[in-house]
């Protein structure tokens, strides 16, 4: 697994050395640098599939799209050694080891070629998952409810990859559902089996109160249709399409098929789970990827939700994942400082945060002293 995170004059920070965990949840006010960490990840993963590594850095692609070097240069950058003019660098250190990449700064470009180092990886050296099949980053711009989704035996089969967007996940679902996934999460939820689908399906019926899903095959043509039904004890819908069922039901998708079909030793990195849900849904997802993670799978997630925080920490408290597996990264800026402040915080065994700093998910007691008082 990826154990530490070193940017240099990469996007919103001049210098940062981060520590990471089976599950990091990367917390903080808006344009603070959370995101920063997940597309440098990103960008490393765009690159190889695209073949430019260990040449270049492909700026814009499927997983992300950062413009040109002058937008990927952080604002006051800093010379680094042994490295003519001004470069930008990325190093990860993992359980398999160290690797770094530095780039050349150049302004309007978007390939950037890479200048040599004593430590330029092997393009198919490991580095916890981000550059093997199965790995998942699920940017906040998902897919939105639609009557056909795209088939691709390229991402499904060969990748594994459900689409930085999840557009892929009606078919992955479609190919690979009799798959079965890990005892652990397939014990959390009243299943008909441990079949990916049937798990999706349970873990979907508990988001949305009974709802359920069908993915079919359009006969002569390069797409699948996704419908949702509704059951109870004594009634059943009609399928409805995704677009007859709000944003919420596709936006979470992606992510509990990623967290469901994910195996050991894979990544996946996933922004705003919260998006379109209800609190309980919230929770719902946070707690999957608690599981998720507990199961041997590292899972970054960026969240602005409380919910997605209290429920990884009532699974610590009820001993499904380890307090030391989880750690809380929180950002914050300062007017006139471009470098982001950076809080690391730990959850102890009772799932309790020791040191709670000024901004981090208080917004609920902020209002509530004010209804009181």
């Amino acid at each position: 697994m990826i154990t530490k995170i070193e940017l240099q004059n990469v996007l919103a920070f001049r210098e940062l050395e981060i520590e990471a965990r089976p599950l990091t949840i990367l917390a903080g006010t808006n344009s603070s640098g959370k995101s920063s960490l997940l597309h440098v990840m990103a960008l490393l993963r765009q690159s190889s599939l695209a073949g430019s590594l260990p040449d270049a850095l492909l700026l814009n692609g499927e997983f992300v799209e950062l413009g040109t070097g002058r937008d990927l240069l952080h604002s006051e950058p800093a010379d680094l050694p042994g490295i003519d003019g001004v470069a930008l660098r990325i190093a990860l250190a993992s359980t398999d080891g160290s690797r770094e990449w530095m780039a050349h700064y150049e302004p309007t470009a978007d390939f950037l070629s890479m200048a040599p180092t004593a430590a330029t990886p092997d393009p198919a050296s490991p580095i916890g998952g981000l550059f093997e099949p199965g790995f998942q980053y699920l940017r906040a711009d998902r897919i939105v409810p639609a009557v056909t989704f795209p088939k691709s035996h390229q991402a499904v089969h060969t990748q594994r990859f459900l689409g930085a967007d999840g557009r892929h996940t009606p078919n992955y679902l479609r190919v690979h559902a009799d798959e079965l996934i890990g005892d652990r999460l397939a014990a959390q939820v009243d299943a008909a089996s441990g079949r990916l689908f049937d798990q999706t399906n349970a873990w979907l019926a508990d988001l949305a109160e009974g709802t359920s899903l069908e993915v079919a095959d359009v006969d002569g043509t390069d797409f699948v249709r996704l419908v949702f039904r509704r059951a109870g004890p004594e009634v059943k819908t009609e399928p409805h399409r995704a677009t007859n069922v709000g944003f919420g039901l596709t936006y979470a998708l992606p992510i509990i098929v990623a967290c469901l079909a994910a195996k050991p030793g894979s990544l996946i990195l996933i922004e705003n789970p919260e998006a379109h849900l209800h609190p309980r849904g919230q929770a719902l997802l946070g707690r999957l990827c608690a599981l998720c993670a507990a199961g041997g799978v590292q899972v970054f997630v960026e969240t602005h939700s409380d919910h997605v925080l209290n429920a990884v920490r009532l699974c610590v408290k009820r001993g499904e994942l380890s307090s030391d597996s989880v750690l809380f990264q929180f950002f914050t800026r300062t007017a006139g400082v471009l470098q982001p402040h950076l809080d690391t915080l730990t959850v102890t065994e009772d799932g309790m945060v020791p040191r709670w700093p000024d901004g981090f998910f208080d917004e609920w007691d902020r209002a509530l002293n004010e209804l009181l008082g």
